[in-house]
């Protein structure tokens, strides 16, 4: 794909999945998501690419330093830190703290939606919740365990409970889980299934009693399951935090 255009390199290195996405300005090009992969099969994939351009990473573990350093040597590295100038006002108060992810997410979502107050929730590992306000200013939000998390811990803190896995449920055959499990594994699955959705619903209900015209936006690994439960209007939008990382970096004029 060698050419003489100048591409954002844009890396997403989350708790379960990590996402290289390649765009052309605003433009969505290429994406590469891997589960577990070596540093190895990530250089041969740019390589093989052979692409000039500017990367910038949002990792909520540790970054792998050679391909940190493979980056450098090969590319503008963009490094994004909490100091990094942004098209929404930060009014977190530990900024050093904040998960870049979550910054790059409401980026994403008030880009999309300029001056309106915003809930953007992220449903990976973790759920998240951040709020920006309709002056464009970010302000934090709150952090829970996500779908997986919620299973292993029933799992890794008792002694007889069962291990399931979130891919093991039918979500797309059975709309609406069971109130009453009347087994061990469908009690799990009432507790967990219809207690996070209670749980995102009385949050998007206590922003909206505070700003009426809110508008919630939607991302993350397990979006399909609540898009299809949530009472609540949603927009649902892939790719969030890759979007506002990207937007990041056209923001700051990176060439």
């Amino acid at each position: 794909m060698s050419d003489n255009s100048i591409y954002n390199i844009v890396f997403d290195y989350g708790n379960t999945f990590k996402k290289i996405a390649i765009f052309q300005i605003n433009e969505l090009k290429y994406l590469k998501i891997y589960r577990n992969h070596k540093i190895q099969n990530v250089v041969n994939y740019l390589e093989k690419l052979n692409i000039k351009g500017n990367t910038i990473v949002s990792s909520v573990i540790d970054f792998p330093e050679k391909l940190e350093q493979y980056l450098k040597e090969n590319y503008k590295y963009f490094n994004f830190t909490h100091y990094t100038p942004l098209p929404i006002k930060n009014k977190y108060l530990t900024v050093e703290t904040l998960g870049k992810d979550r910054l790059a997410a409401a980026v994403a979502a008030n880009n999309m939606f300029p001056n309106n107050n915003l809930l953007i929730i992220n449903a990976g590992s973790c759920l998240t919740y951040d709020f920006v306000n309709n002056l464009n200013e970010y302000h934090g939000g709150g952090i829970s365990p996500g779908l997986s998390m919620r299973f292993k811990s029933l799992y890794n803190f008792t002694k007889k409970l069962p291990l399931i896995k979130i891919n093991s449920i039918e979500t797309n055959k059975q709309q609406n889980i069971k109130l009453t499990g009347d087994t061990t594994e469908d009690s799990i699955l009432s507790g967990v299934l219809n207690g996070i959705i209670a749980e995102v619903e009385g949050i998007i209900l206590q922003y909206k009693l505070q700003y009426p015209d809110l508008k919630v936006v939607f991302s993350g690994g397990d979006v399909n399951f609540f898009e299809k439960r949530l009472k609540s209007s949603i927009f649902a939008v892939p790719n969030l935090v890759l979007n506002g990382l990207n937007i990041i970096l056209n923001y700051n004029n990176v060439k």
